[in-house]
């Protein structure tokens, strides 16, 4: 089976799970083909797949990984050997690197997360959660309503939650809810984003994860100013490390203008 086949293959299902989606018109060529099944797996419900659909998925998913490569830790250099790094207490164990943290095979990635912690529904949209939910495959919605399920109440912000990484390079998703920021930061917002980072940390030491790799929590859909909270990220990062067994932190950025506010916070 081609992979077009098998993408065509997985709209068939998904279609097939809900009655208004067989109006839904295929496009002709194969990205047009593989976005709408991100999208139909962005919308989808949690809920078991009918049978094949996961081996199927997964096939998919681990080719498209392949095909973007796999980036380990190790090849991603400390900030020791790159930067002055004068007032970083941990500079051998801290690293900037900048790209698509669904490729990165750390111990765990971080998610930054809405408070259902169900992944983004809006189709193909352009936030780290569609982007880590759409790599690692619908198994990942399904684990994470599990969770909330036996909670019972939506994610508190500043807290962490921890599922499997399924078809994605890390081996675990730490998933935290940032604070929202309106016209000025509070107080309480910076101890809130502050909060997550030490929640996903203490969560990985419990777990005796070595490396875990952190996105820029809270500053895109959430508004908080890049640079506060790159300051706040980096400070509690370091602190955290001093008395910490993990191995490796690994701040992800996506975007220049982050790695820029991240270069001069090394320099």
């Amino acid at each position: 089976m081609t992979r077009e086949e098998r993408v065509e293959s997985l709209v068939d299902f998904l279609k097939h799970e809900k009655e208004g989606y067989k109006a839904v018109q295929e496009p002709m060529n194969y990205e047009g083909k593989r976005r709408l099944l991100r999208s139909l797996m962005n919308v989808r419900w949690p809920g078991e797949a009918a049978e094949g659909f996961l081996e199927m998925q997964d096939e998919l998913l681990r080719d498209e990984l392949k095909e973007r490569g796999i980036v380990s830790i190790g090849e991603i250099p400390v900030i020791r050997d790159v930067y002055s790094c004068k007032e970083i207490r941990n500079p051998e164990r801290i690293s900037l690197w900048r790209g698509d943290i669904t490729r990165i095979a750390a111990d765990a990635i971080v998610n930054a997360a809405n408070s259902q912690l169900l992944g983004c529904f809006v189709p193909c949209h352009g936030c780290i959660d569609n982007a880590i939910h759409s790599a690692a495959g619908i198994q990942l919605r399904n684990e994470c309503a599990r969770l909330m399920e036996a909670q019972g109440h939506e994610e508190p912000t500043g807290k962490a939650k921890i599922t499997k990484g399924y078809n994605l390079p890390a081996k675990y998703v730490l998933h935290t809810v940032g604070p929202i920021v309106g016209r000025e930061v509070t107080e309480k917002q910076k101890e809130e984003l502050k909060s997550c980072y030490l929640s996903c940390l203490k969560l990985a030491e419990k777990k005796e994860l070595k490396s875990v790799a952190f996105c820029c929590i809270s500053t895109g859909e959430f508004h908080f100013p890049n640079k506060l909270a790159a300051q706040i990220a980096v400070d509690t990062v370091d602190r955290y490390l001093s008395t910490s067994s993990i191995e490796r932190v690994v701040f992800n950025v996506f975007k220049e203008e982050d790695q820029n506010i991240y270069k001069k916070l090394f320099q």
